[in-house]
């Protein structure tokens, strides 16, 4: 039996506003993910997925109902270092080399400098960025850049990946891709992906389940299981199931938007 890792119960998030009425982005979500799973937060723009990822994340507070991460309050799962973050913007700092960049959660959590460099070089050979340790970001491509970001948030082991729109800056060739290349790191590292996208093919692709949300206030109004087969390829993209998937996906997208 798969151990559920995200529970989300009846959870709204409204914001106050000095000015005319509140902005109700989120309202009666329930959810649960289980371990190994990779979801999909999909939906038009506003429709509040990544404010229901950074209220997993332990980023806003929410402001009704209930979210546990591995059994604890997103706040202990956050001090316990349960969950890496990936957003649209690789976030790396300029004047740190690859390495130094992905040893930065290990530095931060206290590990000794010659552990830091063993488990940041393990990351590297993950994400296939091995003969670019030296190298600056500025130096390194849109793609290499969310490569060295997602080796840097998997680098404290964590149970649960949370990526915000990590492909959605990229041209649609490095989108596909990198694509490729997060289902080669999932499959090897085995994680919890929770993922939010504009995209329906990218949603497709990817995953396991995709959510599917209304516009604001955002609510889910289904899921869809996606049973392609493993490991997705290049191919995947044209099987007559992938584009069966791409029609029930973007259906219940558009009855959301009714």
């Amino acid at each position: 039996m798969l151990t559920t890792v995200v529970t989300i119960k009846g959870v709204d998030k409204v914001f106050p506003s000095r000015k005319g009425a509140d902005t109700v982005a989120l309202r009666g979500i329930d959810i649960e993910v289980a371990s190994g799973e990779f979801v999909s937060l999909l939906g038009p723009s506003g429709c509040g997925k990544s404010t229901l990822l950074r209220i997993i994340g332990d980023l806003l507070p929410p402001t009704s109902g209930q979210v546990v991460v591995n059994g604890k309050t997103p706040a202990e799962a956050r001090r316990d270092r349960d969950y890496g973050m990936v957003f649209q913007q690789a976030t790396l700092l300029d004047w740190r080399r690859v390495l130094a960049n992905i040893e930065l959660p290990l530095e931060v959590a206290g590990q000794a400098p010659a552990e830091r460099e063993r488990r940041a070089r393990e990351m590297l050979d993950l994400v296939e960025l091995n003969e670019f340790a030296d190298h600056f970001p500025w130096q390194l491509s849109g793609g290499m850049q969310q490569r060295v970001a997602i080796a840097r948030a998997l680098t404290l082991q964590p149970e649960l990946l949370l990526m915000d729109e990590p492909f959605g800056a990229l041209d649609e060739m490095t989108r596909e891709r990198m694509q490729m290349e997060l289902m080669r790191i999932w499959q090897q590292t085995a994680n919890t992906v929770i993922f939010v996208t504009h995209s329906i093919p990218e949603a497709v692709f990817l995953s396991t389940r995709v959510v599917v949300m209304s516009p604001r206030p955002g609510r889910i109004v289904g899921v869809v299981e996606i049973d392609l087969p493993q490991p997705r390829q290049f191919e995947t993209r044209e099987e007559p199931r992938f584009f069966e998937k791409l029609v029930d996906v973007r259906e219940m997208l558009r009855g959301a938007e009714e």
